[in-house]
Order: C-alpha cells, then structure tokens, then sequence
C-alpha cells in the first residue's frame, strides 16, 4: 500500500483536479504516478501524533467526500474504477465507510449509479450511522433522492429504513408473521417516519403500540425531527393534535 501525505505537492495536484473536474488532468496524473490509484492520502499530523496510519483515504473517496456534487463526478469515477481504483475500499479511522456510503451521504445519485454500476457493494457495512448501510447513511442523513435510489437498485432495508421511506407494504409484512417487530423497534421506526415526513407510516405505527414522544435521535422528539426536515404540514399537524411535544415540554 502507497501512503501519500495530503502536504505533497502530487496529492495536492491530484485531489484539487478531482475536486475541479478535472478528468484529463487526473488521467495524466495516473497514467505518469500509476500508484496514484490505489494510494492513501492521509494527513501527516494525524500519523506523526497517532504513531499509526490513522484516517486515509482513496481517490475515489475524495470524488465522494462532502459536499459531493463535483463536477464531472460521475465521469471521475468512471475513470477511476476503469484505471483500476477499488470500488470497495474502506476509509480508515473511526470508521470505515466505502465511496458508497460517502456518495449516499452526499445524495450524489449520479455518483452512487456509477459505483453500483462498477461493483459497489450496495449493502456494505462500516457507516458512520451505527456501522451500517449506505442506505443507513441516506435516511439518516435524509437524503432521500439517494436512499429511495438504493432502495430500487435492491439495497436491503430494514423497518426503520422502511418507515423513514414509506414503504408501506413493507412495513405491513413485518407485522403479518409470528416475529413481529419489538416496541423498541416500532417506537424507533415511529419517530423516522416523521422524520422522513411519512404520514402514514408514522400513523400504522402509532397504531402498533409506538412511544409517541420517545426523545430520540439527536435528542429530538418525533414532532422536532419532523419539524427540522421541514416535514409534510400535514404530518405536523396531524402530531400536534395528536398531544406531540418537544424535549422541552416532555422535560
């Protein structure tokens, strides 16, 4: 493995060409450094203080790194994998999230289409949402445009995923059989469907026994996760009037 320390002037040059669009300039950068493309960058602060490699990245990270949305992502990434870069390479450190989960992260669809496309393996774990799925990511996130993407390529989705959605039917499914959901389960998908503002969903799992005014992910109530994503007015409504309160009132 080739270690590049993002303070070199290649690593440099290569990231801010990525970060630019820059395909040419990216082709001829691999074609003359041919390790470039399966190479870590990573910061030498961090493995001098750490005595270790610590976090790194590939380059097909960086075209998937926060914001997303660089120009000519897709076609960088198409470059990439073609050049011989791993589709499936883990980021190293607190956790180890594949270009997948960094593009889902970002609702890069475009991006995300090209590395399913090339490989990505679209149910890998190492998330930074509790170790999952790119999906995983892509709700919690909510980005939507991207996890109902995953969803249809075939990324396997579990209730709260499924809440978070409005995947009715398949919510349905899961109270049909002997091995029915937990309350804790219910009660965790309940409050991500008001944060995917999924009606709905949210009212089929109250009607399951979910905890209405849980105080859950971020320290937010079902009512407040609706509200910070700006949720349907309906579903707003719908809970106000259904006795909702914030971590303030239930405090």
């Amino acid at each position: 493995m080739t270690i590049i320390y993002e303070d070199e002037d290649l690593a440099a040059e290569v990231v801010k060409a990525i970060q630019t669009g820059e395909v040419g300039k990216v082709e001829r950068l691999i074609s003359e450094n041919p390790f470039l493309v399966t190479a870590r960058i990573v910061s030498r602060d961090y493995v001098e203080h750490s005595k270790a490699l610590g976090m790194s990245r590939t380059l097909l990270h960086i075209v998937t790194d926060w914001p997303g949305h660089f120009p000519n992502g897709a076609k960088m990434v198409k470059v990439l994998i073609e050049a011989g870069a791993d589709v499936n390479a883990r980021f190293t450190g607190p956790h180890n999230e594949t270009p997948l989960h960094w593009a889902a992260s970002s609702n890069d669809v475009e991006v995300m289409d090209v590395l399913l496309d090339g490989g990505a393996e679209i149910d890998a774990d190492g998330a930074v949402i509790g170790g999952g799925t790119p999906l995983d990511d892509a709700v919690a996130f909510a980005q939507w445009d991207a996890a109902h993407g995953l969803v249809e390529r075939g990324a396997q989705t579990k209730l709260w995923n499924e809440a978070a959605l409005g995947l009715m039917n398949r919510i349905q499914q899961r109270f049909q059989g002997s091995n029915s959901p937990t309350f804790d389960q219910i009660t965790e998908a309940f409050w991500l469907a008001c944060h995917g503002g999924q009606q709905s969903a949210a009212e089929y799992l109250l009607a399951q026994g979910a905890d209405f005014n849980w105080i859950g992910y971020d320290n937010l109530t079902p009512l407040e996760a609706a509200q910070r994503n700006h949720a349907n007015p309906a579903l707003i409504e719908w809970l106000i009037n259904q006795g909702a309160k914030s971590v303030n009132e239930e405090c």
